[in-house]
């Protein structure tokens, strides 16, 4: 990707850090050589801040997001590529369920992007018929014992 310092000043407008600036830049796919010079930071500096990977607070809330539930993740301000591209931060996709096909679903809702990942609308999906179903039956058995019926008539006919 072509350097252009405007786009990589407002891409790391906002991080709190160099680490994080860095990894803003290198996340919208900058040469390491070129956020190097763009931060007046070493070549080192940012190799080694990327090869390093995550802060430890953003690894920790990663590990402790359990893989099957979604989770909650502090805002963060992101920015949209000029081409429209939004880097989504991996503690960010942790919680949200993305998988590695990266397929979302997403709408607009009075302005607001509502992004939704395949596995965590099938949990949302799931609890809401927990909530219809009362305590004790078994919608899988209701749904048997209706198909055995069906056929029943089917055969009596």
């Amino acid at each position: 990707m072509q350097a252009n310092a405007a786009e990589m000043k407002r891409i790391v407008e906002g991080q709190p850090s160099t680490s994080a600036k860095i990894r803003a830049l290198d996340a919208a796919g900058y040469a390491r050589a070129d956020i190097a010079r763009f931060l007046g930071k070493r070549y080192q500096h940012v190799r080694n801040v990327l090869v390093r990977g995550q802060p430890k607070s953003e690894a920790a809330q990663a590990r402790s997001t359990p893989s099957d539930e979604p989770a909650n993740v502090a805002s963060q301000q992101l920015h949209i590529a000029p081409d429209g591209r939004l880097v989504i931060p991996a503690a960010m996709r942790s919680a949200m369920l993305i998988d590695d096909t990266g397929c979302l679903t997403a709408r607009v809702v009075e302005g607001e992007l509502r992004v939704l990942a395949p596995k965590a609308a099938v949990l949302r999906l799931q609890r809401r018929m927990r909530e219809k179903v009362p305590p004790g039956v078994s919608v899988v058995n209701e749904l048997i014992a209706d198909r055995r019926a069906e056929a029943r008539r089917e055969e009596g006919e």
